[in-house]
């Protein structure tokens, strides 16, 4: 069984219940918020496809191995919407809506590919996994080696994110400030976890997607900043007074 790609499709269908009910929540569920979603879809279907290729530049994988990006597949979706909202004139912000969508829809996505990617890079630690010798790309799996749960981190990162975003998103009345906390929650996760992961290091000790991740930090490191500055995320840090 496709593992891998069933558990994407039931994180992008997990992502767009919640987008829909959030939309509904929020009273924002309309034609031009549903092709953002539809802009979101294909975008990020593109681009997990187009990342994916960039690995081995041959056409003939285009398909294959162009599913197994997430970092191009969130940039495609982003992208996607961004266009999508362009084409029909959309100004209206997004992004707080597909927070919690995104969080809990990787959390699924994950699942599948914790059954078929490589683990992480070899570990002592007591958590530590075993992954079936036929796993591709994974020589710690043919040696026998315990690794680490990567893809289980993740799970439970996105998992504790959707939490939170839903405490948070009734605090945060800026437009925008819940995603923009939630992509740098999860940047500045990826950058850390991926010392566990089995990518190929590329330079510096750093993988492929900690180098793509470097600047989008420094910019959402200064967007936190202008936000911090303007308290947009000072109801956050304050207690709600009981009536």
């Amino acid at each position: 069984m496709p593992l891998h790609e069933i558990f994407v499709g039931l994180g992008v269908f997990v992502a767009s219940v919640v987008f829909v009910r959030e939309a509904r929540r929020r009273g924002a569920l309309n034609e031009q918020s549903l092709v953002a979603v539809t802009g979101a879809l294909v975008g990020g279907a593109i681009g997990m496809r187009l990342a994916g290729w960039l690995e081995t530049m041959n056409l003939s994988d285009l398909w294959m191995y162009g599913s197994r990006s997430i970092l191009g597949g969130l940039t495609g979706a982003y992208i996607g919407v961004l266009i999508a909202k362009k084409i029909i004139g959309y100004r209206e912000r997004t992004g707080d809506l597909f927070a919690p969508a995104v969080a809990l829809g990787m959390a699924v996505g994950r699942i599948g590919c914790h059954l078929t990617e490589a683990p992480g890079r070899p570990t002592s630690l007591p958590w530590g996994v075993h992954a079936p010798a036929t796993t591709p790309e994974c020589p710690g799996c043919l040696a026998g080696q315990a690794m680490h749960p990567s893809f289980v981190y993740e799970i439970i990162f996105q998992l504790v994110a959707f939490a939170a975003l839903l405490w948070a998103r009734e605090r945060l009345t800026q437009p925008g400030e819940l995603f923009t906390l939630y992509l740098a929650g999860y940047a500045a996760f990826r950058f850390v976890v991926e010392f566990t992961r089995a990518n190929e290091i590329l330079w510096l000790d750093l993988t492929g997607p900690q180098w793509f991740l470097v600047p989008g930090l420094l910019l959402l490191g200064l967007r936190l900043v202008y936000g911090w500055r303007r308290g947009h995320y000072a109801p956050l840090f304050q207690r709600k007074v009981m009536t």
